[in-house]
């Protein structure tokens, strides 16, 4: 009997072939025959929501290399690391910079693409998703993220009106209806509960869930907890799902959410050696087919194509993308 396939979700476009949150890994993720594409969204000085892995600039932009923006730098203090944020930076800078690959070590070949491509905002890339998915002849929706909200409310930033702002040119947007709102911190989404906004896009608020390793200290992200029978009773009258990390997935986890009305998502499906468990290593493929046997709603993939393919559905690849059984676990 064919294993269903989840939803699939490009994790910041296709960042196993071209730098994260470009315009051209975002196209790749749609040529791919992703479902859906994710986002992170973290603010500029002048309020504008802007397509970054987190705040810090230092890993997936050429920042450093502007001499102009060296006083801009923070140094390390006893909450953040060094480095340049973005919420220093207006707009207009920010348009200055050129993305670059973050895990050059484990992906020389994206790490090529590096420097050709501007940073987006957030109503940038729905008409880019849009525009994209319409030469493709199909849909194609968005998952947002919102990174650092303890922060970035200790900042003056506050994310639902930075959504409606940023969104209103462009709030008709195929994309954006039925489109997912994520976040670690339940905050930001207690916020948008019942909203103008979410009511318009028919959108639904997902809680992302991180594993106790991963949890950052003192910043309000959801763990583990999340996923026990209170967490979860909590979760469905709150929200309308959960999107947890990989190792806390299992198909017990999938039956308790579906249960109370939840939808059940997983991150994040890579083929590199280090995220492949080792009792799959060599094997990234069925380790993702092990993923998607526990019944889970949709899984977020950094090569949509390869996922695609690896969990029985026909591979839609780019030009420019190798086939699936190309792709290396090392």
């Amino acid at each position: 009997m064919a294993q269903r396939m989840p939803w699939l979700i490009g994790h910041r476009g296709a960042p196993a072939y071209l730098p994260e949150h470009t315009a051209a890994s975002y196209a790749l993720a749609i040529s791919q025959g992703a479902d859906a594409v994710e986002p992170d969204l973290v603010p500029s000085a002048d309020g504008v929501l802007v397509v970054r892995h987190e705040p810090v600039l230092d890993d997936t932009t050429d920042v450093a290399e502007h001499p102009e923006f060296a006083a801009l730098r923070r140094e390390a203090t006893r909450d953040a690391a060094a480095g340049w944020y973005a919420e220093d930076f207006t707009w207009a800078q920010l348009q200055t910079l050129r993305a670059v690959e973050r895990l050059p070590e484990l992906r020389p070949a994206s790490a090529a693409h590096s420097g050709e491509q501007g940073l987006l905002r957030l109503r940038d890339l729905v008409l880019l998703i849009d525009e994209a998915a319409t030469a493709r002849g199909r849909d194609c929706t968005l998952v947002l993220e919102l990174k650092w909200d303890t922060w970035m409310r200790a900042r003056g930033f506050r994310f639902e009106e930075l959504l409606v702002r940023e969104l209103e040119p462009v709030r008709s947007a195929r994309c954006l209806q039925g489109a997912r709102i994520e976040s670690f911190e339940v905050s930001a989404l207690d916020r948008l509960c019942g909203s103008a906004l979410v009511r318009e896009l028919d959108a639904r608020l997902v809680v992302l869930v991180e594993d106790e390793p991963w949890l950052r200290p003192g910043s309000g992200e959801e763990g583990p907890e999340r996923c026990t029978d209170e967490g979860l009773d909590d979760a469905a009258y709150r929200y309308d799902g959960i999107s947890v990390r990989t190792t806390l997935l299992d198909a017990d986890l999938v039956d308790r959410a579906h249960a109370r009305g939840l939808e059940v998502f997983t991150y994040t499906l890579r083929a590199e050696a280090p995220f492949v468990p080792p009792e799959f290593a060599g094997r990234p493929f069925d380790y993702w087919r092990a993923l998607a046997a526990t019944g889970v709603d949709g899984v977020f993939a950094d090569d949509p194509g390869a996922c695609r393919a690896a969990l029985g559905g026909a591979p839609q690849l780019g030009s420019d993308a190798p086939v699936a059984g190309e792709v290396s676990a090392a």
